[in-house]
């Protein structure tokens, strides 16, 4: 009896899985605006209630990494090694991140990739997922200054500095994209961004200095 929660969240996981992956094989194939929850519980052999339970937004079948993404920047900010920056250890996480092809920050594969380009609804809730992220990581940021009440400039700048960091990488997650549709691999995509990406950490880490 004792690992019996350790297997109800084990057998969880594994109908999130299975409803996942039914969800994205149908809205490659159909197109995301075109396939219903329905068609998703019948696929997944599931109750239309229970795909709903898992993910409420119809959206989130489709972007399931979003609570990873919109927390992925502040928690880098959080867990840092104590003596090193944000910016560092922001750095050092997104150059670790290209050298996995993590699915986080836009390796996707192509067809994948087409799916959300070819849905409105997609777009929309990408934007949305980039706001939340900018805004966790102003949180995030605001607890990492020091002396971050003393006054309204010092107030302003966490936010400033997540929106020139959220921006930073929103653009590099749009090249990502464009390369994968654009019949890149991987290991080809891996190779142009890593100097593109070392040359912004360059650009944001004079800004955020000068600022």
């Amino acid at each position: 009896m004792a690992n019996a929660p350790g297997l109800r969240e084990s057998k969880k996981q594994e109908t999130r899985q299975l409803i996942s992956d039914c969800a994205t094989t149908l809205f490659i194939e159909r197109g995301f605006e075109q396939t219903t929850i329905t068609e998703i519980a019948t696929a997944a052999r599931v109750a239309k209630k229970t795909v709903t339970n898992y993910f409420p937004r119809k959206e989130d079948l489709a972007l399931d990494h979003h609570e990873a993404f919109t927390q992925g920047l502040a928690r880098t900010v959080a867990d840092r090694e104590p003596d090193e920056t944000p910016l560092a250890a922001l750095a050092r996480a997104r150059r670790a991140a290209l050298l996995e092809h993590s699915p986080v920050i836009g390796f996707t594969g192509p067809a994948f990739a087409r799916m959300v380009a070819d849905s409105p609804t997609l777009i929309a809730r990408l934007r949305e997922l980039h706001d939340q992220r900018e805004e966790a990581l102003a949180e995030a940021l605001a607890t990492a200054a020091p002396g971050s009440d003393s006054g309204p400039a010092q107030a302003i700048a966490p936010r400033a500095a997540a929106a020139l960091i959220a921006g930073a990488d929103r653009l590099l997650f749009r090249r990502i994209q464009e390369l994968t549709l654009a019949g890149r691999t991987d290991d080809e995509i891996e190779a142009a961004l890593i100097p593109e990406a070392d040359h912004v950490d360059a650009l944001l880490a004079a800004a955020l200095e000068a600022a």
